[in-house]
C-alpha cells in the first residue's frame, strides 16, 4: 500500500543567494508516493519510473554486479571498489547507504545511482559513495538510459528522489556534493551534466595508445629524452637487475601493496600533504581490493625490481579498453637518482599496450608529468545544493574552497608557490615528529 511522504517544503534561499553564487537550491518536486518494500527499501514511483532506494549492500550485491556487467559505467563504480569502501571506511564515517535503482519495466534496471550520506557534525551531506577514493564519480547506465531519459525527465526524477530520500529520518541531508562527475559515463552523457555543476579543481588526463610500445614513446618523448632516459635505466640495471612482476598470488600482492604504501607515506611527508593512509580504513581498503581473489582481473597490482629491492609500484584498474593508473610510487634512496618510477611507468605503458588497451588514464590530478603523455584531458565538474540553511553555511565554505584551489592549480606560478610552502611545513612537521620520538 502506498501512502504520501510527509514532506516539508524546502526554505526559501537566504536573501543574496542565488545560483550564480555557485550554490544550487533544489526546488520542491512535490510529495511523491511513498512505501517500503519487503527488504526495508524506500520505494516510490517518479515521471514512470519506480525508484528503490537501498540501504544495505548485501541486498543488491546480485543485482549490482549483474548490471555493472553491461551498464555504461567507470571502473571506481564496480561492486568490488565500493564495496569494500562500505566495509573498511564506512564503518568511520558515520555513512549511511542510499543506493537507489531506478526501472522503467525493461529488462533489468534503467540506472543505479550509488550514494551515502554521511554525517558532518550535526549535519548531514549527500554524495557519491565512497566519493573520495573515487577518481571519477557517476551513475551505472543502461543501454537504453538516453533514449528513455532525457534532461527534463531526469531532473524530475532526481527531485523526487530528493524528496523521498528527506522524509525518511535515515536518509535525510542538509546538503548535496556530488564532486568528481565526468560528462560522460561510457558512450552517454552524464545525466547529472543537466543540473547546475561548477568545474571541480582538478582536471583528469588520458593517453590514446597505439599498437606498438615503440612508436608510441616516440611521438610522446623527444630523441634527447629517450637518450637521457635510456642511459638512467643503464644505470639502474648497473644496482641489480630489473624486472617488471606482475603480483599474482594474494600474498604477493599485499606484499607488493605494503612496499608502495611506505613508499608513498615517505612521499607524503616529504612534501607535507594529508597522508592518504593514515585515514581509519584506508590501508585495510586498499589490501583488501588488492588481494581480494574476486578483482585478480580487475585489480592490477605491479611492481619493478632492481635486485631485491622494490624500486617502484603501482595499483592500476582494467576495466575494458581502459587501464587506470591509480596509485604509485617509488623507492626514495639510492636508486630515486636514476628514475624508477619513471621507468616503472614505461613499462606499465607498454603492458598496457601488449594487452590490447586503446587507452590509459593517468586519473585525476594536474602534475605536469601527465601532459607529456596524454593527448585527452578530462573535465570534471561538481554539483553542490543546499537544502537547509544550515546546509547552506557549509556549501558556501565549499565554495569558497574550491574556487581558490581551482585558481591555485589553473596557475603554475600559484601551484609552484603553493607546492613548495606546503613542503617547507611539511618538513618542518616532520622535523618535530622525529626529534619527538628520538
Amino acid at each position: 500500500m502506498h501512502t504520501a511522504l510527509d514532506t516539508q517544503a524546502l526554505p526559501a534561499p537566504p536573501e543574496g543567494w542565488t545560483e550564480d553564487r555557485g550554490v544550487a537550491w533544489p526546488v520542491d518536486p512535490g510529495r511523491p508516493l511513498a512505501a517500503t518494500d519487503d527488504a526495508g527499501a524506500l520505494t516510490a514511483t517518479v515521471a514512470g519510473i519506480a525508484l528503490s532506494v537501498h540501504t544495505d549492500l548485501r541486498s543488491i550485491e546480485a543485482v549490482w554486479r549483474a548490471f555493472e556487467e553491461v551498464a555504461d559505467r567507470g571502473p571506481f563504480q564496480a561492486f568490488g571498489w565500493l564495496g569494500a569502501w562500505q566495509r573498511h571506511i564506512a564503518p568511520h564515517r558515520q555513512a549511511t547507504l542510499a543506493v537507489t535503482i531506478g526501472r522503467d519495466g525493461g529488462d533489468g534496471p534503467l540506472f543505479m545511482l550509488p550514494l551515502a550520506i554521511e554525517r558532518i557534525g550535526p549535519m548531514h551531506r549527500l554524495m557519491w559513495l565512497g566519493s573520495e577514493l573515487c577518481d571519477y564519480n557517476a551513475p551505472l547506465l543502461s543501454a537504453r538510459f538516453a533514449a528513455t531519459v532525457d534532461d527534463r525527465r531526469f531532473v524530475a526524477v532526481w527531485q523526487g528522489l530528493l524528496a523521498l530520500l528527506r522524509a525518511d529520518p535515515r536518509t535525510h541531508f542538509d546538503l548535496i556534493d556530488l564532486q568528481k562527475m565526468p560528462e560522460t559515463v561510457g558512450g552517454q552523457r552524464n545525466p547529472f551534466m543537466a543540473l547546475a555543476v561548477r568545474d571541480n579543481p582538478s582536471g583528469a588526463y588520458v593517453a590514446t595508445l597505439g599498437s606498438d610500445w615503440k612508436t608510441f614513446y616516440a611521438a610522446r618523448r623527444s630523441a634527447a629524452t629517450r637518450k637521457t632516459e635510456r642511459r638512467h635505466l643503464k644505470r639502474l640495471g648497473e644496482q641489480g637487475p630489473v624486472n617488471f612482476t606482475e603480483a599474482g598470488t594474494p600474498a604477493d600482492r599485499e606484499a607488493t601493496l605494503g612496499a608502495l604504501i611506505a613508499q608513498k607515506r615517505r612521499l607524503f611527508a616529504r612534501m607535507g600533504v594529508d597522508d592518504l593512509f593514515a585515514r581509519a580504513g584506508h590501508t585495510d581498503f586498499y589490501r583488501d581490493v588488492a588481494a581480494n581473489p574476486d578483482n585478480r582481473d580487475f585489480v592490477h597490482v605491479s611492481r619493478l625490481d632492481v635486485g631485491d629491492t622494490v624500486a617502484a609500484a603501482s595499483v592500476g584498474l582494467r576495466h575494458r579498453h581502459c587501464y587506470y593508473l591509480v596509485l604509485s610510487s617509488y623507492d626514495d634512496g639510492k636508486l630515486a637518482q636514476y628514475g624508477p618510477g619513471r621507468a616503472h611507468l614505461h613499462a606499465l605503458l607498454r603492458h598496457a599496450i601488449d594487452r590490447g588497451f586503446t587507452s590509459f588514464d593517468f586519473t585525476i590530478g594536474d602534475e605536469p608529468y601527465k601532459r607529456d603523455w596524454c593527448d585527452t584531458e578530462v573535465r570534471l565538474h561538481d554539483h553542490l545544493a543546499a537544502t537547509t540553511l544550515h546546509g547552506w553555511v557549509l556549501a558556501a565554505l565549499a565554495v569558497a574552497y574550491r574556487r581558490a584551489k581551482r585558481l591555485i592549480k589553473r596557475s603554475p606560478a600559484l601551484w609552484q608557490a603553493f607546492s613548495k610552502v606546503r613542503a617547507l611545513v611539511g618538513s618542518k612537521a616532520g622535523s618535530r615528529g622525529r626529534g619527538a620520538s628520538d
